[in-house]
């Protein structure tokens, strides 16, 4: 490669000879039966290591249960392998495609010495370039996650995952939760303008399984003839994606029309999105390269539309030769396309000036409309709406009823109370004051979660160290008080305890605090519910009530213990701030409840010594 921008000045490579080399060990016919991966130190960059994944021609390991096969990335019976893998706050866990997720677990962590290898390399400080072709790409994916989500590594030579004609692997989540990491340029993907691995997936299994049986079988034997199943199922595949496009892209125009969610009620879509930098190959050496995932979700179909029907059999063809044509492509590149600015472009195939003129020409060449071109501006101002939604947010409004509640922390505890047992007597006009600025502030994050519940924040905004921080100091202010207002008003007698029922789906709850309580945990790698120092009155509200009866403390004693420990924990920690004078007083709620308890447990307690 030579001249203007290179694939290595994208990735930020020195040259571009890793590429180039991971392209050829991706590509070697990995004939079975091949080695879960192999590891290959090349003479020309002895500080990289290549980790190679081997690719399959078994439909069993392309497909799983139907129609998408894909499963949830973290078996529930099993400790998280990919914990980052979620939205925090609305706590979903990203899907895989299923067939390739068991593979990965059984044939590369189950069965090698591959984690040894891995940490050793890392030990060593070597550059690690995972790589595959074809399913041995999404075997890359999942292995570059899993050391990302499990491994050390020096954040300045970070791992690269480069994938050849990989088939999409995960759901949206994999995108979000790889931005919010910033990992997603660590992800880089080579996609032949009309391969069709990369699309498949994005039909339904029970339509391509026959016909991708034979597929299969001409990849495995690379004959000169191909399947007559071919055109079949190349139009299959296009016309699914054509639905996926065309939904996901009314999506990003915010398109209200309500036909949207009746077609999804009665057709099935495929859940698998693309994630991590793209570059398309156009076939004169000059390749496209998109970083925002809804674009790439709207250029893998585009850019392999047929013009004619006339041209159904030599392009269907043409899909299946290109999907080993990746090696000769990556010789002959010189310039890259870089998207980046993409709101540059035009409407119109006939562009003028520089960057539009540029850009333009790239995309005639993968032969986009004036549609595509539209869906493609969409997705840009899909990500330009969602940041304009996270500057609306009134931080200086947060911050202002933030302060002023921490003032009225000060003023409650020259009263010798803690803003808890103080608000929940409620008999000062402090009170009613704190009370205008607790609701003001579960108004304004009330709103900021309803945006979070609908994706509609950038992806990273949840892993924004100002936002943990911002809601770290919002919980531990104010939850206490909507915990006593909950108690004062005795809701609990109507919906149950603050802090829900076992068994019971809903819990009271605010959301609120829930969210931002994930974000603390997933920030300092706590395990999960265990940052509760805001909402511990509840625990302590329920427990006066259940110990109120004769035999009731030897129920619930477990609970009383652990009680204990939290809050020497969070006391010790300053988690509960540093007026904790008032908070462990003889007048307090907490230890007037405490001192009800039988005397042989205050006896051995240490919660005994806090108290002043």
């Amino acid at each position: 490669m030579a001249g203007g921008t290179r694939v290595a000045d994208i990735i930020g490579m020195r040259d571009d000879q890793v590429i180039n080399k991971a392209c050829s060990f991706a590509m070697k016919d990995h004939k079975p039966p091949a080695k879960p991966y192999i590891l290959e130190k090349s003479r020309g960059s002895p500080d990289t290591y290549f980790f190679i994944f081997p690719g399959s021609w078994l439909v069993s390991d392309w497909f799983a249960q139907k129609p998408f096969g894909e499963t949830k990335i973290n078996r529930p019976d099993n400790p998280p392998k990919f914990p980052s893998l979620r939205s925090i706050g609305n706590d979903e866990v990203a899907t895989v495609n299923d067939a390739f997720l068991r593979r990965f677990e059984e044939k590369i962590l189950g069965a090698s010495d591959f984690k040894e290898k891995v940490q050793k390399a890392e030990t060593d400080k070597k550059q690690i370039v995972f790589t595959g072709h074809s399913l041995g790409g999404s075997m890359a994916i999942l292995a570059t996650l899993w050391f990302l989500d499990n491994c050390k590594f020096d954040k300045t030579s970070p791992p690269l995952c480069v994938t050849f004609g990989s088939p999409l692997t995960g759901n949206r989540i994999f995108s979000h939760a790889l931005r919010r990491e910033k990992w997603a340029p660590y992800f880089i993907h080579f996609v032949m303008r009309y391969d069709i691995v990369p699309r498949l997936l994005l039909a339904p299994i029970p339509s391509i399984e026959k016909e991708f049986e034979s597929i299969l079988r001409f990849f495995a034997t690379k004959s000169v003839n191909k399947p007559e199943e071919a055109p079949d199922f190349y139009r299959t595949v296009m016309t699914n994606a054509a639905s996926v496009a065309s939904h996901a892209a009314c999506n990003l125009m915010a398109n209200p029309n309500l036909l949207l969610e009746t077609v999804t009620n009665f057709t099935a879509l495929s859940p698998y999105k693309p994630f991590g930098t793209y570059f398309f190959c156009t076939g004169n050496g000059k390749p496209v390269v998109l970083r925002n995932s809804d674009a790439v979700l709207q250029l893998l179909f585009y850019s392999s539309q047929l013009n004619s029907e006339a041209e159904l059999h030599e392009i269907a063809r043409t899909s299946l030769d290109q999907h080993f044509g990746y090696e000769n492509e990556l010789k002959k590149m010189q310039d890259v396309v870089d998207l980046k600015k993409l709101e540059t472009l035009s409407y119109s195939a006939e562009a003028t000036g520089s960057d539009s003129a540029t850009i333009n020409s790239a995309l005639n060449d993968l032969g986009l409309s004036t549609r595509a071109r539209l869906c493609l501006l969409a997705a840009v101002e899909f990500e330009k709406r969602k940041q304009r939604n996270m500057d609306s947010i009134d931080t200086k409004k947060i911050q202002k009823e933030i302060t002023e509640l921490e003032s009225y922390r000060v003023i409650c505890k020259t009263r010798l109370m803690s803003c808890y047992d103080a608000f929940r007597l409620h008999n000062s006009p402090h009170d009613f004051k704190a009370n205008v600025n607790r609701l003001e502030l579960a108004s304004i994050w009330d709103e900021i979660i309803e945006m979070l519940k609908r994706y509609q924040l950038p992806d990273d905004f949840e892993g924004q160290k100002d936002w943990v921080e911002l809601g770290k100091r919002f919980r531990r202010l104010v939850e206490p008080l909507d915990v006593a207002n909950y108690y004062r008003h005795s809701k609990d007698e109507e919906s149950g305890p603050y802090l829900g029922t076992p068994g019971k789906p809903r819990k009271p709850r605010p959301k609120r605090y829930i969210y931002t309580q994930r974000w603390l945990e997933h920030a300092q790698k706590l395990p999960a519910e265990s940052s509760g120092e805001s909402h511990f009155w509840a625990e302590v509200e329920e427990l006066r009530t259940k110990t109120s009866s004769p035999d009731g403390f030897e129920q619930v004693k477990p609970r009383v213990l652990q009680l204990e420990r939290n809050i020497q924990k969070w006391v010790n920690g300053e988690e509960l701030g540093k007026d904790k004078d008032v908070l462990l007083c003889q007048e307090s709620i907490l230890v007037k409840w405490w001192k009800t308890l039988p005397d042989q447990h205050k006896k051995d307690s240490a919660f005994n010594n806090l108290i002043y």
